[in-house]
């Protein structure tokens, strides 16, 4: 058995694990986990289609720029959460620990394990990809948060309604 053999054999079960870490690292890690539907669940619903195509442009030894698409996909979403750059691309990194664990429970295929330079080295090509896309959209947040800041449009998006300001004076006198 050779490895594009056990890629396509394990696809499914590698990807699902990669989902499954991936979204485990949000606040509400159980929704984005079960919840299966792509409009009640977005972020869910993009993170498993971009991993999916990660996956298969790993397994094959896609050229890296093909990468960019679905990490853009990916970093989009991280990019305006919560997250540092490093606990951003971390998830992306896991696919070579669940790849090898996946191969290992396999007996037939745990010889693969050694086979693995190439994908690993395409997934650290992917991480650093990752950490560009990822600067480049918080750069974009940065000055669009400058940009409104010097046009006063902050104060629209970010102080409080002004007419719940006067009913909160309201019920004080």
């Amino acid at each position: 058995m050779d490895l594009a053999e056990g890629f396509r054999n394990h696809k499914d079960k590698i990807v699902d694990k990669w989902v499954e870490y991936t979204l485990s690292t949000y606040t509400s890690s159980s929704f984005f986990i079960k919840e299966r539907d792509t409009f009640a669940n977005p972020v869910g619903g993009n993170i498993r289609q971009a991993l999916g195509k990660l996956f298969v442009l790993f397994s094959k030894g896609a050229d890296s720029k093909e990468y960019v698409a679905p990490l853009e996909q990916i970093m989009s979403i991280r990019s305006v959460q919560e997250f540092t750059p490093s606990q951003a691309i971390a998830p992306l990194n896991a696919v070579k620990h669940i790849t090898r664990e996946v191969f290992a429970a396999d007996k037939e295929r745990s010889h693969l394990i050694a086979e693995l330079y190439d994908f690993e080295f395409a997934v650290d090509l992917a991480l650093l990809a990752a950490f560009d896309i990822y600067m480049n959209y918080r750069e974009r947040l940065y000055q669009v948060r400058m940009a409104e800041v010097k046009s006063g449009s902050q104060i629209l998006t970010d102080s409080r309604c002004p007419s719940n300001m006067l009913s909160e004076n309201d019920k004080g006198l």
